[in-house]
């Protein structure tokens, strides 16, 4: 979006050091800034000043870099010109006429007026015609103080309006307020467009239109329905874009303009968007995309635009609690008896069961310096590696597919990189239900002329959508993705697709030669991997053609891709394609993983698993250990320690004891929740942090409040690798930010860490890690954001991984021998099971089940295929049972051709759905990844009957209910009140 060669109008400040990168930034962002400089230079005049800006700029945009501001309505930095509004108008000397600057490209020797009485007159009879069909409330607007026609007025010299036509105007149109966090007020719209480009070109939904003509003409949702009812999906692009109040936030509506603004990073999915929080004091009166945001520019989605209400909803808990066992109520107590008492109880574990007794688990939700922590607690205090993180269960095979085969456990480029693709292959992805603005990005690629492969059970919106079609969708069976991806292998090698001379040039010759045998087997041929995955052999061969021929190729991919029993196996498999066709290494190539959530590469990076330091390099080498050895000044165990997995299979047998648990919902997001549960059952000390009463914390005996994002200091990185800054607005709700507490749980072990600052965390990790080792909140604040690696060779980051070389030297090929899962259907449980996530919740739902956003999503159903259904007499709306050799629950049906036959979906972000319940504990060979995607399942009818797990589910309800009702709430402002 930097790209100024259409309209001179996009992108931010482009300066490294502007005011938009600082703590309390300006609630508006820097305007236009300097033109980047592209192509050749073109001078001009511009009210007698000589101007050198490049060739494409606008003349709108070659004002503003001599200082001239044109006044303007429809043109905005963030979309395409369009011309409509008629304010800019500008003479030409020796043209006729008044173009419109906006739209008017520079042109050599040029001599631009953008003042004079004609114009002046121009502009104000054309504002006159706005104002004349518009209210005149600017004492009560909700846009009071910063509206852009109020504005204008004043710049062009409108005092008054001579006229209007009345009852032919839009002053009596109701307003449509059935969207929870906007409004949309017809009176107050100028017909400018804004709103309608910005859900075209932004968002790509094209939900928006201008219906009517002349007075009548006014912005309508869909055919003109509500906007709830309509496909608009709240992203917050035609508020943003809106130059008045007709489309509003509510909360502006509610609490008043704010007075100084945050720029921070979203605490949602891996896409990490820079938001800035804009505040009155303490208080979050909304959140606006930040336009100099790297992985969104200017862009965001329902979750990161609105649903950041649940940071002082009244379920959080502010106060430490414990209980001496988990049918025992809780009891608020102080932080020190609290961490007196966690640590008191993992001593007493270790004295009676041994060192290895307890462990850890650290966040993807927390920030980078916290799971640094977290990690080290376990490692110096704990003193054993029994550390994992939630990329146990989502995006592992990804480290060690890539790391094997490429070198670096981590994707290769930016999300900016898919402006340059050709051909987009997405494999088990929704990119617009889960990772959504960089969804948006895609699609826009996709209207410019990419070709799109869809690899997925089941039909998602790029299949088809508003300007999208996929000119493959490849519905392949759960559970044989490594057949397919082994298929397109043997088109690419039979028919002569390599690319030699980058195989020749970048990978291992023995290793290549070795796969190419393999994959030229007749059992990998389409024809023959037909039977398995369900695909026809014809669409298979077309596609790997496509993608091998069609340009840049680029794969993306997600958790249908690594919540397979052979999910190490796939990454791996995806890494070879790349590499056979010389699709790495550049811009609109790669492999890109799409991280579910927002620290989930942190996390890893930070050290969180139980094989690794920080930085991915194996706690079982000598060098490596005795480097954190001399900073930690302890002694590290070298050998790797428990996986979650192995965590629960050693509580039930009696020798892991204690948890720590920071920020996961193990009894929730883990597989085969009856074997967890029993699992947590048979522990005698589990310590949960978090900001919420979770699934977990029903096992727990220790619970420490937590923090949300908007409560504390640190850094995020997001799936294309970028760190970036995590910034407080508000005062930590519990009194310490994660971090602290941390830190003071080590001490009562008997382990100090001295830090007063999240910066000196990074500080230490800069020292230790190699690819850290340029970073630091100065050079962050400096840059914005950075792509590790960052560090002597690459002082300003690494956009794009591979460049010259792979990490590892030359490129590994990997021989993919394709097993069937052991997840079997039968004539008992005939249908299988695949799972996945919607736009308006996330993960288990702890946050976003706290906001209005449950008004478009209120409950987990199962998506089944209409022949499905009719063989069970289920129709949409009907409750069914879902039941595997795991468990058993009940959802409710929504009968649709999205899906394959013989093939069901549903979400997990509600607890009472019990979703894990029926998971079964199948996992990827090397990484012990659930293998979530392939469960084999019978679905029948039900009638007024629970599940086992919902009734179990129903009582701790009640007990958590009971508890709210006893326990510290938080007024409106978010003060802890007493009840």
């Amino acid at each position: 979006m930097n790209d100024m060669s259409q309209d001179g109008l996009r992108g931010g400040c482009g300066s490294g050091s502007c005011a938009c990168r600082a703590n309390n930034v300006p609630l508006d962002d820097v305007d236009f800034g300097t033109p980047a400089r592209h192509g050749p230079s073109v001078s001009l005049q511009i009210d007698g000043v000589q101007v050198d800006v490049p060739a494409g700029t606008s003349v709108m945009r070659a004002a503003i870099h001599a200082g001239v501001r044109v006044p303007k309505l429809c043109a905005t930095d963030s979309l395409e010109a369009f011309g409509s509004c008629r304010l800019c108008l500008v003479e030409i000397e020796g043209r006729r006429g008044y173009p419109a600057s906006c739209t008017t490209p520079v042109e050599p020797g040029m001599k631009v007026r953008t003042q004079s009485d004609k114009l002046q007159a121009l502009r104000r009879n054309v504002m006159e015609l706005y104002i004349s069909d518009h209210p005149l409330d600017c004492l009560t607007c909700p846009s009071n103080g910063r509206c852009e026609l109020q504005d204008m007025a004043g710049v062009v010299g409108l005092r008054e309006v001579r006229y209007g036509y009345e009852g032919a105007n839009h002053l009596r149109d109701a307003k449509d307020e059935s969207n929870p966090y906007f409004t949309y007020d017809a009176s107050k719209c100028i017909v400018c467009n804004r709103c309608v480009r910005a859900c075209e070109q932004t968002q790509g939904t094209f939900a928006l239109t201008i219906a009517g003509r002349g007075f009548e003409s006014r912005v309508a949702a869909s055919e003109g329905v509500s906007f709830m009812a309509s496909e608009c999906v709240s992203c917050g692009a035609c508020v943003a874009a809106c130059p008045t109040a007709t489309l509003h936030e509510k909360s502006i509506a509610e609490l008043g303009q704010p007075e100084h603004a945050v720029v921070t990073t979203c605490a949602y999915c891996g896409v990490g968007c820079s938001l800035k929080a804009e505040m009155k004091g303490n208080q979050v009166v909304r959140m606006v995309p930040h336009k100099d945001g790297r992985a969104n520019e200017g862009h965001a989605c329902v979750k990161g635009r609105f649903a950041w209400g649940y940071a002082t909803h009244r379920d959080r808990i502010t106060r430490p609690m414990i209980r001496a066992s988990i049918d025992a109520p809780w009891r608020e107590v102080s932080w020190d008896e609290a961490l007196d008492y966690a640590a008191s109880a993992f001593r007493r574990i270790q004295d009676k069961y041994g060192r290895e007794s307890i462990g850890g688990i650290t966040s993807s939700r927390c920030t980078n310096e916290e799971t640094y922590l977290v990690q080290k607690l376990v490692r110096a205090a704990f003193g054993n590696n029994n550390v994992d993180t939630c990329a146990r269960v989502c995006h592992s095979p990804t480290g060690y597919g890539l790391k094997t085969t490429l070198g670096e456990s981590a994707g290769t480029q930016t999300f900016a990189s898919v402006a340059h693709s050709d051909v987009i292959m997405v494999i088990g992805a929704n990119p617009t239900d889960g990772h959504p603005v960089f969804g948006s990005r895609l699609k826009r690629r996709l209207r410019e002329g990419a070709k799109l492969i869809v690899i997925d059970p089941r039909r998602i919106d790029l299949v088809q959508g508003p300007h999208v079609n996929a000119q493959y969708h490849l519905p392949v069976r759960p559970g044989t993705n490594v057949a397919i991806i082994n298929a397109f292998a043997h088109v690419i090698v039979t028919e002569g697709l390599l690319d030699t001379a980058f195989i020749a040039q970048r990978c291992e010759p023995l290793a290549f030669e070795q796969w190419r045998d393999f994959a030229a087997q007749p059992q990998n041929a389409p024809e023959a991997t037909e039977s398995i995955t369900g695909v026809p052999a014809a669409q298979v061969r077309e596609a790997a053609r496509l993608y091998a021929t069609g340009g840049n190729a680029a794969i993306y991919y997600g958790l249908g891709v690594t919540e397979h029993s052979q999910g190490s196996t796939m990454v791996m498999g995806i890494a070879n394609l790349a590499m056979a066709t010389g699709n790495l290494g550049r811009e609109g190539v790669g492999v890109n993983p799409l991280r579910g959530q927002n620290n989930v590469q942190g996390s890893c990076d930070m050290g969180s698993f139980p094989h690794e330091l920080p930085g991915y390099r194996h706690i079982g080498d000598a060098a490596t250990r005795s480097l954190f050895e001399a900073a930690w000044n302890v002694t590290l165990q070298p050998e790797p320690g428990l996986r979650i997995p192995n965590m629960f299979d050693a509580a039930l047998s009696g020798t892991f004891k204690g948890l720590y648990c920071q920020g996961e919902d193990i009894a929730q997001s883990d597989p085969n929740t009856q074997h967890v549960a029993a699992a947590l059952s048979s522990m005698e000390c589990i310590v949960v942090q978090d900001i919420f009463l979770n699934e977990t914390a029903k096992y727990a005996h220790v619970f420490l409040p937590g923090t949300s994002f908007l409560e504390k200091d640190g850094t995020f990185t997001n799936a294309e690798r970028r760190i970036s800054r995590v910034r407080q607005v508000m005062p930590p709700l519990p009194g310490m930010a994660d971090w602290q507490v941390t830190i003071k749980l080590a001490a009562k072990l008997g382990y100090a860490m001295d830090y007063s600052h999240p910066s000196q965390i990074m500080d230490e990790i800069a020292r230790l890690t190699p690819t850290f080792h340029g970073v630091s909140y100065a050079r962050l604040d400096e840059l914005g954001s950075i792509q590790w690696p960052c560090n002597e060779a690459a002082p300003h980051g690494t956009p794009t991984m591979h460049v010259d070389t792979f990490v590892r030297g030359k490129g590994r090929f990997v021989i993919t021998q394709f097993i069937p899962t052991r997840e079997k259907v039968t004539r008992r449980f005939p249908l299988l099971l695949t799972t996945g996530r919607i736009l308006s919740q996330y993960n288990v739902g702890a946050q976003t089940r706290r906001t209005d956003n449950s008004r478009w999503h209120e409950e987990d159903r199962l998506e089944i295929h209409p022949v499905d259904a009719e063989d069970r007499g289920i129709k949409s709306g009907d409750w069914v049972g879902v039941a595997s050799r795991a468990g058993h629950t009940v959802l409710r049906a929504l009968v649709t051709t999205r899906m394959q036959p013989g093939v069901v979906y549903t979400t997990f972000h509600f607890p009472e759905s019990g979703a894990n319940v029926v998971t079964t504990d199948s996992s990827d060979w090397a990484t012990n990844c659930p293998e979530y995607k392939v469960t084999a399942v019978q679905v029948t009818p039900v009638v007024g009957q629970l599940s086992d797990w919902q009734q179990r589910y129903a009582r701790f309800s009640d007990q958590q209910l009971a508890l709210l009702k006893e326990r510290t709430l938080l007024d409106a402002s978010g003060v802890a009140t007493a009840q």
